[in-house]
């Protein structure tokens, strides 16, 4: 498996003006919400409400987050992304957008956000792969995830995970989250089992809803097209501590052109599963039956039990 080095990563973005550690995003005491660019006629989260800032006073020194966000064509949703990060109103968040060179509006959107984001970036890059990975190659936070540019946090999520982290010592937090169907406008909750070490082979993790801390962090195999998360998790979680909230952190909109939905990406998701079997990535699995075996029968068992 060929990993890239995030360190090389760095330096070339240092050169083209990149100056690390980034800048924070900025805090204000009654919130960012009245000094971000006007919602225009949508309301609700996160367009005129934002997560109380006054929730973080009985902490003094919170550690730090690193989101990034990759990015292309996805001006229609970007702007919720955003919103949706900054109004979190985390007192040591750093926020950084790597867009591949968007030919829609999306690049508006992000100068118009600019001085509230820690870096960002709009030209080619190698797919979203290599965009995840230059942003986390820039990264300085305690603890990192990732947001897709058409998927969105729900309110007081990063106060959750920060305070889970601080508790419960943890390596890695993941949650419930949300499907929203466009086409019908209906929200869909998606909640997840305990992500034991057994059956990571099977794909279950929210990926908006899953964050890490730094210490664990890996690059993402850039070779994949669609099933980047699900490969990262099998690297990244295994062996390390991880706590399950049983709660929706995120919402990941359905659309024709996400890669989950558009049928032209069939072959894409076949040969990521080609790929990540395989000799190169995590070897032969022979024990598949078995697996799915043990683990319907552990859904069966939590629903039985009202435990999902």
């Amino acid at each position: 498996m060929n990993l890239p080095d995030l360190k090389q990563y760095r330096l070339a973005l240092e050169k083209k003006g990149a100056f690390c550690p980034l800048t924070n995003v900025p805090v204000v005491k009654e919130g960012l919400l009245n000094v971000l660019p006007e919602a225009g006629e949508r309301t609700g989260w996160p367009w005129t409400t934002e997560t109380d800032p006054s929730i973080y006073t009985g902490r003094r020194n919170w550690p730090k987050i690193t989101i990034v966000t990759p990015s292309y064509n996805q001006g229609q949703f970007i702007e919720q992304t955003i919103r949706s990060v900054l109004l979190q109103n985390y007192p040591n968040l750093e926020y950084i957008i790597i867009d591949g060179g968007s030919s829609d509006q999306t690049k508006e959107i992000l100068q118009k956000y600019a001085p509230w984001i820690s870096y960002w970036q709009s030209e080619k890059d190698h797919g979203q792969g290599h965009a995840i990975n230059l942003g986390f190659s820039l990264a300085s936070g305690n603890y990192y995830a990732w947001i897709n540019s058409d998927d969105y946090y729900l309110s007081n999520v990063f106060h959750k995970v920060a305070d889970l982290f601080i508790k419960k010592k943890t390596d890695f937090v993941y949650g419930y989250g949300y499907s929203y169907h466009s086409d019908s406008k209906e929200f869909e909750l998606i909640k997840v089992l305990p992500f034991l070490d057994f059956f990571m082979k099977i794909p279950s993790l929210i990926q908006p809803s899953a964050f890490w801390s730094s210490k664990i962090h890996q690059p993402v195999w850039e070779k994949l097209n669609c099933s980047l998360d699900f490969e990262l998790w099998l690297r990244l979680v295994k062996g390390n501590k991880r706590q399950l909230i049983k709660a929706p952190l995120s919402v990941a909109t359905v659309h024709e052109d996400a890669k989950t939905h558009d049928p032209k990406m069939v072959a894409k998701w076949q040969e990521d599963h080609e790929n990540i079997w395989s000799a190169e990535g995590h070897g032969e699995v022979f024990e598949w039956k078995r697996i799915n075996f043990l683990n319907r029968c552990r859904m069966k068992l939590y629903k039985l039990l009202r435990l999902i």
